[in-house]
């Protein structure tokens, strides 16, 4: 049986449960995903050569590391060679690209320090989303950046903040694509704090300061993100759960609420928090990674809580629209642009399938008290050819379904080894 007519007995078995396959691969087609830049070359950046800090850390020591701009954009493009469906890149606010001879701090950057980055973009008809840095550089104090205590230190943050609402405004004026600018710091502390107000009071006011530089809301996304914890900040982080969606809930016509489903305890699922987060907010953003135990940042796979993520955004109202879908993941032990291709396939079939679920059939039995055959669909649902319709979706969108890893080994041997 060849490729397409495995894909139309798929088609025929998804049909009885009244669900279209070919209405499922267009759609999946037109859902953006956030390529994070940061993978590529540990979350090093180009504008600091010391350790990576702020309760993060990269772990693993493969070779091929992408050193420069132009390597790691074009590690990017074989990457996304290999990628099915729409994208858009995401950059950090370090991986500002300077001239020969040029450099201006955080605190002054300018769109123009992001040009390639943009030029990039457009050429391949991809968005840009954008994040400020707040760790890995000498102007963190005591760990602390939004919430420092020394004026002149928050000053620098703030100021690099609004920097960034210009340069994220940049981005969707050039692109015509929403940007969506995440706020995250590592702010915290590793014992137990005196005063755990205090800080929160002082990021709070920072936030707002960032968000009173003019933007056009429909066009830059702002975003708070919280974490529970980080490494050297076990005991207390300022932007906690509770900080981050209160601050969104209290600004909704300023700034959207972003989960990353790293950063909350190891017995809470995003997927949960999702529907519950829309039942209120027009918008909201996510960081989709793969933690283990904690806030380790694995590469994303196919897995159970990637799926119900996926799930979620597909049965909630309008949640395909209404949700900014990003990666955010890094891992130093293997090929660097495996894991990025990896990654993001493991998205788009977790959103492929989500497609192909017959959501509406299993929201009626639930309605109508039916739950032994709510059960029983849906565990029929867990063994449905979405293999099969994965490879019309890989087909249609001119990547191969398998056999893709060939190209990363030839990849490796041609040009990674070569980076001494």
């Amino acid at each position: 049986m060849t490729t397409r007519e495995r894909y139309e007995s798929a088609r025929e078995i998804y049909a009885k449960l009244g669900v279209d396959t070919d209405a499922a691969i267009e759609k999946c087609k037109s859902v953006p995903v956030s390529l994070h830049c940061w993978q590529g070359d540990d979350v090093t950046g180009f504008d600091h050569d010391g350790p990576l800090t702020g309760g993060i850390q990269t772990t693993g020591n493969y070779p091929g590391k992408a050193r420069t701009p132009e390597e790691l954009l074009v590690d990017m493009d074989k990457a996304m060679s290999l990628m099915p469906g729409m994208k858009k890149i995401n950059v950090h606010a370090s991986y500002a690209i300077f001239e020969d001879g040029e450099f201006v701090d955080r605190d002054k950057l300018e769109p123009k320090h992001f040009q390639k980055w943009v030029d990039f973009a457009k050429e391949r008809g991809m968005g840009l989303d954008f994040n400020p840095t707040f760790f890995s550089h000498d102007k963190v104090k005591d760990g602390l950046t939004l919430s420092s205590p020394d004026e002149e230190t928050r000053r620098f943050w703030i100021e690099h903040g609004k920097a960034c609402i210009r340069i994220s405004s940049y981005f969707a004026e050039q692109t015509g694509i929403p940007c969506v600018m995440n706020i995250w710091t590592g702010d915290g502390y590793k014992d137990i704090p005196a005063d755990r107000m205090g800080p929160r009071m002082r990021y709070k006011e920072s936030i707002d300061e960032i968000l009173s530089e003019p933007y056009d809301p429909k066009m830059v996304k702002p975003c708070v993100e919280s974490k529970v914890f980080g490494i050297g900040v076990e005991a207390y982080t300022v932007g906690s759960a509770e900080f981050a969606l209160s601050y969104a809930a209290m600004n909704v016509d300023k700034c959207l609420p972003l989960m990353d489903n790293g950063h909350y305890h190891p017995t809470e699922v995003v997927s949960d928090k999702i529907p519950a987060l829309l039942t209120f907010f027009p918008e909201i953003a996510l960081h989709v990674t793969r933690p283990i135990r904690w806030d380790s940042d694995h590469v994303v796979l196919y897995d159970d809580e990637t799926r119900e993520i996926a799930q979620e955004i597909v049965r909630c109202e309008g949640g395909l629209e209404r949700t900014y879908i990003a990666l955010d993941y890094f891992d130093a032990s293997i090929n660097r642009v495996s894991a990025w291709v990896t990654g993001f396939r493991s998205f788009q079939k977790a959103l492929l399938n989500a497609l192909c679920t017959p959501s509406a059939l299993l929201k009626e039995l639930q309605d109508t008290n039916q739950f032994s055959k709510k059960m029983a669909v849906m565990e029929q649902c867990k063994t449905l050819p979405i293999g099969d319709i994965w490879e019309e979706y890989c087909a249609q969108c001119g990547v191969p379904a398998e056999g893709w890893f060939s190209e990363i080994e030839k990849y490796e041997e041609d040009v990674l080894s070569k980076r001494a």
